[in-house]
């Protein structure tokens, strides 16, 4: 069985990292490079860093950030925010991302996700869906969780997967910042749909959570931010509670 992943989250506007509640009301949370010499050192698997406005303010993500962050990184790193092209991709893994996750662009253009992967290797490709509940399902939403596409989010992971994406990084806006746990039902929608890894997101708060999201969920992966942010969890202590739990992590 392949070993599942912890991996923090660092959500970027204006170069500093910040944390919300649904999308909304972000607080300012630090130096992001600060932040990564602190995961490499608390374990964690990957890092994942999106500039969630970049896509709203038509502009890319901040390739200086981005290259700070890799100097001093030592773990995979997964770069998402304003990529619209191929090109905005090579430009990141250039600048030392590992693999690039699209969003709004790849909504507007899916074609760009077989481009990247024919370029790059579909391992490079992360198509990021945020996700949001309607009566009989979920929405997909872009720019920043700013505007309701009217895609299924179920059917956009089967196309995404189809024109070649590597993983899902999936959030729920429901639950995005609540500390309530991960939407299970629509973790298990998604992975029971697609074979390739998903990323589960939006609403760790204890370690059962990540339990509920990599074993009910079928998730690969389990994603947080300001819980690991403000230290009121760290990664080896869940990492001890899922392998006491039986769950195979790094």
């Amino acid at each position: 069985m392949l070993r599942k992943r912890i991996i923090p989250c660092l959500d970027l506007k204006d170069g500093q990292v910040v944390k919300g509640v649904k999308f909304l009301d972000l607080r300012d949370m630090g130096d992001p490079a600060t932040h990564a010499r602190f995961y490499n050192a608390e374990d964690a698997d990957e890092l994942v860093i999106l500039d969630i406005t970049a896509s709203r303010e038509r502009r890319q993500t901040l390739l200086r950030v981005v290259e700070k962050v890799a100097d001093v990184l030592f773990i995979p790193l997964t770069v998402g925010g304003g990529v619209r092209t191929a090109d905005d991709v090579r430009d990141l893994l250039n600048a030392g991302a590992d693999r690039v996750s699209l969003n709004t662009a790849a909504i507007h253009r899916p074609e760009l996700i077989g481009d990247a992967a024919e370029r790059f290797g579909s391992q490079c490709v992360v198509v990021a869906i945020d996700a949001k509940r309607r009566p009989t399902g979920w929405d997909v939403y872009i720019f920043g969780g700013h505007e309701n596409t009217g895609r299924d989010a179920l059917e956009w992971s089967t196309e995404a997967e189809r024109r070649g994406a590597g993983e899902i990084l999936l959030t729920s806006m429901d639950r995005d910042g609540t500390q309530l746990g991960y939407d299970i039902e629509l973790l298990k929608a998604i992975t029971s749909r697609v074979r390739i890894p998903v990323i589960a997101s939006g609403g760790a708060g204890e370690m059962s959570h990540f339990h509920d999201a990599l074993v009910a969920g079928g998730a690969d992966a389990a994603l947080a931010a300001s819980l690991f942010h403000t230290k009121a969890m760290t990664i080896p202590e869940l990492k001890r509670y899922l392998r006491s739990k039986g769950v195979p992590v790094r």
